[in-house]
């Protein structure tokens, strides 16, 4: 089967313990160290099996091939990538079976980041995932003092709109709000923007 990783935790003698994300489940497993064993890293694409032992409480990852990505050896690209792939484990902890939707969006993603700069592929992705979440709020209401937001737009964590007043945060254009919100497009969107709204998005999913 094909996942991506989104957790690795080292234990005793470098063996690891990998969270892995696939099209139908979140799986975590045992990885034993070994000088043969293929890379494993977070945000890697990987084919792999597992083996079920009743010794052990959860199932060891083995036959790992790493299926690469067009971009793998851009830096910006992958160091982008790696954050964003991070945030998916505390989002989705405690959660076995999963709905494809995320697997389905980050190989759609990783094709998207081939062409487009990472951090505007990447926040575009993310308000799929809100809105697929129903966490998009898009009656504008604003979530300090609960009141209708006619100007003054902001954003929060989670890209939750609020009064940049009530917030003490930066005003964006409500041309640029309502075009991000209800069309999914950061195209009016500057690069000094987008990098505030790609600071918010590494506050968590």
């Amino acid at each position: 089967m094909q996942g991506y990783i989104i957790d690795v935790k080292k234990v005793k003698d470098d063996d690891l313990i990998v969270t892995i994300l696939t099209e139908n489940h979140v799986y975590t497993c045992y990885r034993f160290y070994g000088a043969r064993h293929s890379n494993i890293n977070i945000g890697y694409k990987i084919d792999f099996e597992l083996e079920t032992n009743i010794k052990t409480s959860i199932p060891r990852l083995k036959d790992v091939i790493q299926l690469g990505f067009q971009w793998i050896f851009d830096t910006e690209k992958l160091y982008c990538w790696q954050r964003f792939i991070k945030l998916f484990y505390p989002h989705l902890k405690d959660v076995e079976t999963i709905d494809d939707f995320y697997f389905n969006l980050l190989d759609k993603l990783v094709h998207e980041m081939i062409k487009q700069n990472p951090k505007r592929a990447i926040c575009k992705n993310y308000l799929e995932i809100l809105d697929y979440e129903g966490r998009l709020h898009t009656d504008f209401e604003c979530f300090l003092c609960e009141s209708k937001i006619t100007k003054n737009f902001s954003l929060v964590r989670s890209f939750m709109p609020t009064h940049s007043s009530c917030s003490y945060s930066k005003k964006f254009d409500e041309k640029k709000i309502k075009e991000l919100f209800l069309n999914k497009n950061l195209i009016l969107f500057d690069d000094k923007e987008i990098e505030y709204l790609w600071n918010i998005l590494l506050q968590g999913l």
